[in-house]
């Protein structure tokens, strides 16, 4: 499987080949376009049971869409439905991110859900994070551009909305960014603090920071 990131990092989309024989999964609605030569199934992947688990508890979809190359090899294009960027990670173990990032991956990329523990509960993006586990490739998106943080052994701390993903040997907790004035004043809330060796992976805009912004703006009813 071959694939190419295009129109990075405002309006990314990963246009992926695929030999014959080869599979792609995608969150449901994200293909963007695909060759004659791809079927594209649809399932409930890990049952219902796990179907369940990923739309209620992570915010994905219940549904994950299959891309085959039966009879000849083929192309299909992946896009988030916000601007932003898309990260391809080779992977060969395990791979956290934040619910909603999932895209792509390859078709033997389990995907489950990991309770994020008592930790999380006041964190904005919810009590679960997304746990994928194999050897592939996994795509993620973000809404604007994604840095890359490396960790030996240190400390890092990121607002909450700005989370991607983050590789083993990492964990964290969700705190304070100062005292209650500042919690509730400053406009940074609480933040995630990061320790141990591994990769950090943030997006460099907040989704729920635009909201908050655009939605006095936007027109109300008289």
């Amino acid at each position: 499987m071959r694939y190419e990131i295009k129109h990075r990092p405002s309006f990314s989309l990963v246009e992926v080949e695929l030999e014959r024989g080869e599979a792609v999964q995608a969150e449901a609605g994200a293909m963007v376009f695909m060759s004659p030569s791809i079927k594209m199934e649809t399932k409930a992947k890990g049952g219902i049971f796990g179907a369940l688990k990923r739309s209620l508890l992570a915010g994905e979809s219940f549904f994950i869409n299959i891309f085959k190359a039966e009879r000849d090899r083929g192309k299909v294009g992946f896009a988030p439905p916000y601007p932003g960027d898309i990260e391809a990670f080779e992977i060969d173990g395990t791979l956290y991110a934040q619910s909603g990032a999932f895209l792509a991956s390859s078709a033997d990329i389990k995907i489950d859900t990991k309770w994020g523990g008592a930790k999380t509960f006041f964190a904005r993006e919810g009590l679960f994070l997304l746990k994928m586990t194999g050897s592939g490739v996994v795509f993620l998106s973000s809404y604007g551009a994604i840095q890359k943080v490396e960790l030996n052994n240190e400390r890092f701390i990121i607002d909450t909305g700005h989370l991607v993903a983050f590789s083993e040997g990492l964990d964290f907790r969700v705190k304070r960014v100062g005292g209650l004035k500042s919690t509730f004043l400053s406009g940074e809330g609480l933040v995630a603090e990061f320790y141990g060796t591994g990769t950090l992976y943030i997006q460099t805009r907040s989704l729920d920071s635009f909201l908050s912004w655009i939605i006095p703006h936007l027109p109300t009813k008289d």
